[in-house]
């Protein structure tokens, strides 16, 4: 009887349909997992053993998933494939639940799972806090967040990021600014997209107490997958600076502004640099740089600690401005 139950129970077992995806290689080997995405060329499949495991999508031969999922071969139409049925080597077939149709894995551009209403937008961001309190001589509390988030859909790509920073000495303040920046970009092709953006800065202590940017121009991406992305873009300035003493100054400007991210061991570890170097088209000021550059080691999939360095000048204005900053704390991101 007890023999019988137990045959009973490992009939069942393996009469259950897997939920684990399936990825054959070209050079005849297998992983098992979970599909997460296919974007920029890399397949990253989660698995028990090994972490998220980035694969070269023209090293597949093909795959298998029971989930649905959203396939797309071009820039903005897609295909919710109820599943996905391994085909002959380099294809795929897509099973709909009307006549299965197999496609070339070269013509498929991104993999993932299907989103409610937009059902190809992604989203990411990150959320940083850093707090010091030094008790000695001189007191000093210092107090810095930063929030920065992409969201694509299709063509169009939402950037935004915020700071804040407020430091304290003897009870004193010595530092006080908050800035933000939102851009839209608009993707010509896989690569080339045109920007428009509006950034503010506000500070209470230092000469340069506002500074407003509006500018449009285009860009270049090199690249954006699972392990990073680049990109530079070309941008036409109007900047408009309030100073202490209720001055003003506007001028335009030509920029060069940045976005690099790579993540390293394993995705452990995060390297990103954002910033705009700018020039003025006259004589007001020599020249603008707006930096950052820091390292995130991920504690979690999602918590995170962080340190960063950044750099703002303003040289040759009315009043220059050359502030250094170095920050260590806690992020969370996804």
């Amino acid at each position: 009887m007890f023999s019988r139950s137990l045959l009973c129970v490992a009939l069942c077992a393996l009469s259950l349909p897997s939920q684990a995806d399936t990825v054959w290689m070209k050079n005849g080997d297998r992983l098992s997992g979970k599909i997460t995405v296919l974007d920029g060329g890399k397949l990253l499949i989660e698995t028990d053993y090994g972490g998220s495991i980035a694969l070269k999508w023209s090293d597949v031969a093909t795959l298998e998933s029971e989930r649905q999922l959203l396939v797309k071969q071009g820039d903005v139409a897609g295909d919710v494939a109820k599943s996905l049925q391994p085909a002959g080597e380099g294809q795929v077939t897509l099973a709909n639940g009307e006549a299965p149709k197999t496609v070339e894995l070269a013509s498929i551009s991104q993999i993932m799972p299907p989103r409610p209403l937009i059902q190809d937008f992604t989203w990411k961001g990150n959320v940083g806090v850093a707090l010091d309190y030094k008790r000695a001589e001189n007191d000093t509390d210092d107090y810095d967040v930063s929030f920065d988030t992409t969201a694509r859909h299709g063509l169009w790509r939402h950037n935004g990021k915020a700071n804040y920073n407020r430091e304290y000495k003897n009870d004193v303040t010595a530092t006080d600014n908050w800035d933000a920046e939102y851009a839209l970009d608009h993707f010509i092709d896989e690569h080339w997209f045109w920007q428009g953006r509006l950034s503010y800065k506000r500070d209470k202590i230092e000469d340069v107490r506002r500074q407003r940017m509006l500018g449009t121009g285009p860009g270049y991406q090199f690249w954006d997958n699972e392990l990073g992305a680049f990109s530079l873009a070309s941008l036409i300035n109007r900047s408009d600076y309030l100073f202490a003493n209720d001055n003003k100054e506007n001028f335009y400007s030509a920029a060069l502004k940045w976005n690099y991210n790579r993540y390293l061991l394993g995705k452990s570890v995060e390297l990103f640099s954002t910033g705009e170097a700018g020039k003025p088209l006259s004589n007001v000021a020599e020249y603008t740089l707006d930096a950052t550059l820091g390292l995130r080691y991920k504690v979690t999939d999602w918590a995170s600690l962080n340190m960063k360095a950044e750099k703002d000048i303003v040289s040759g204005a009315q009043n220059d401005l050359d502030e250094t900053r170095y920050t260590i704390g806690f992020g969370i991101g996804w």
